[in-house]
């Protein structure tokens, strides 16, 4: 089992200040983790319904929640890579938000930038399931 606190991980979370957040108590850490998963699970099949269908004027609406969501979460536990990723995607869809449906081509254009973020939130995603998975979460 790989160490949580290892440099193979520091871009995924902060463990150190992570364990600090929980008092120091590593089962309540890792229960928090755990939780955190689901968490991001569920928003992210949110945005993938969303990205599946054509964009209404709540699209963006609904990804700015469930990427809010993510970055609140992972915020809390140290986990950087989720919290910058999620904070990303947030911007993008408040911005593409802000476009009126009419506008095609540019609503075009922020909308490949959501899902350029999106992309980057997914990666982020994987490689938070990857942490958990080496040390044993």
């Amino acid at each position: 089992m790989a160490s949580p606190a290892s440099s193979e991980f520091s871009h995924v979370i902060d463990w150190t200040e992570a364990m600090e957040q929980c008092g120091d108590d590593e089962e309540f850490l890792r229960e928090l983790l755990s939780d955190l998963r689901g968490e991001i699970d569920e928003q992210i099949v949110k945005i993938d319904e969303v990205l599946k269908h054509t964009m209404n004027d709540q699209s963006f609406l609904l990804i700015m929640r469930a990427s809010h969501v993510i970055k609140g979460a992972s915020s809390n536990l140290m986990c950087q890579q989720l919290r910058d990723t999620a904070t990303n995607l947030e911007q993008s869809a408040a911005g593409a938000n802000e476009i009126p449906l009419e506008d095609a081509g540019a609503l075009e254009a922020e909308s490949e930038k959501v899902k350029d973020q999106y992309a980057d939130l997914k990666k982020a995603v994987d490689d938070y399931h990857e942490f958990l998975n080496k040390v044993e979460i």
